[in-house]
């Protein structure tokens, strides 16, 4: 017992690091929020400081008037959100399936996961507009959606298999003991029990597309479809001088929904874990 007990300077030690942790992780976007509130002259100083001296919300003011912030947030939205929803309805029941029944379905498909993750994004982007250009999908929103499901679609697949093999196939088994015909086993006990984890993939597929630049960037053209991401680019200069103040604010309010979703999404993540830690 005594080998498993943590003495007192080791948890302080601990402590510390994880203090460290959080503060290299919270730093940046402290440092954002001081810069979004800073005025002009407090930019340009030679000596910046932590607390704005003149907070102002001048730069939000000028963010708005310069860039349709407004319009591209809901193009990011509705990528994002479409994405998302169509990433997951593909990948449960597919990962349900490779999950439970393991074979050459389940390597193949654990084979892709790895293979693709590895692939970067330059990569891939020719070979994709060309396929893109051939539907007519360059420069529309329905394409780019269709870029980030297959995207995202490995991971979801990954993830949500985590979630079926954490729920024990007993109760599956039993509930067709009882009389239970498949679908209905698969509806009143394996799908609420799934119910977090696929919350929580859908989450991280939310998040990824939200914040993704460089296919939107490539595919979409018209100014009122681009994302927020691609907006954002807007606030540098022709010499690439950045307009400090608006970008520093631009860039805060598009973290807000990421933190709020990534909020959420760590208390899905333990649902899903507790969901699946079921006793057979």
């Amino acid at each position: 017992m005594s080998a498993l007990r943590t003495s007192g300077p080791a948890r302080a030690g601990q402590y510390l690091a994880l203090l460290a942790y959080l503060v290299f992780l919270a730093f940046p976007f402290l440092w954002l929020v001081s810069t979004a509130l800073k005025p002009a002259p407090e930019l340009a100083s030679l000596h910046p400081t932590w607390i704005p001296e003149d907070p102002t919300l001048d730069n939000f003011r000028q963010a708005f008037d310069e860039q349709p912030l407004l319009r591209a947030a809901a193009n990011s939205l509705l990528a994002a959100v479409c994405a998302a929803l169509v990433a997951v309805a593909v990948a449960t029941p597919l990962a349900y399936v490779t999950a439970r029944h393991r074979g050459r379905l389940s390597g193949a498909a654990t084979g892709w996961v790895v293979i693709s993750q590895a692939f970067p994004f330059v990569l891939v982007i020719i070979p994709l507009f060309l396929v893109l250009k051939n539907l007519h999908l360059i420069d529309s929103v329905v394409g780019l959606v269709l870029v980030y499901v297959v995207w995202s679609l490995p991971f979801a697949l990954w993830m949500l298999m985590g979630y079926v093999r954490a729920v024990p196939a007993e109760l599956e088994e039993a509930a067709a003991v009882d009389g239970a015909g498949r679908i209905r086993t698969l509806v009143s006990v394996t799908a609420p029990l799934l119910a977090p984890g696929v919350v929580a993939t859908a989450l991280f597929a939310f998040v990824t597309a939200w914040n993704e630049f460089f296919f939107a960037l490539v595919l979409l053209k018209s100014p009122e479809k681009q994302t927020l991401p691609v907006v954002l680019t807007h606030f540098l200069g022709a010499e690439g001088v950045a307009d400090l103040g608006p970008l520093a604010a631009a860039a805060f309010l598009a973290t807000l929904p990421s933190l709020v979703v990534f909020g959420v999404l760590q208390k899905r993540i333990a649902g899903g874990a507790l969901a699946g830690a079921v006793k057979s």
